[in-house]
């Protein structure tokens, strides 16, 4: 294994993961701006970059051989490396954080959504009242 392709793969999949951590905070702002147009157009970003990590990733197993790099890294004792892996670890946990956060206010900006259109639109179904009083649908 050749430390320097290794550094040189690293430093790539971090310029890549910060990318993806600025395009989850744009799509932050947008959900709380409630611009819906403009999450649209970000989506197709953030699948571009989310290809090129796996591209990366892909490139980083073909050199790693399918060995872990927490082995890799300790067997090679490259300070470097090292941090650059730290780095890694630290961006892909602020990811799935901000990742979290944009799901949860999808998922409550849905719910809301449901809950309005249901008190808009009124049953389609008449309501009777039964023998006992109580409504039946």
């Amino acid at each position: 294994m050749d430390s320097e392709i290794l550094k040189g793969i690293m430093l790539k999949e971090t310029d890549a993961l910060k990318k993806l951590l600025s395009l989850l905070e744009e799509q932050y702002k947008l959900l709380l701006g409630n611009k819906i147009f403009e999450l649209e157009g970000i989506v197709s970003k953030i699948q571009e970059v989310n290809k090129e990590i796996a591209e990366i990733e892909v490139e980083r197993r073909k050199v790693t051989a399918g060995k872990a790099m927490s082995d890799l890294i300790r067997e090679s004792k490259n300070i470097d490396l090292e941090s650059s892996y730290r780095n890694i670890k630290k961006l892909v946990s602020e990811l799935q954080l901000q990742k979290d956060t944009n799901d949860a206010l999808i998922r409550q900006g849905l719910g809301f959504s449901t809950r309005m259109l249901n008190i808009i639109t009124p049953d389609r179904n008449t309501q009777t009242y039964n023998a006992y009083g109580k409504l039946r649908k």
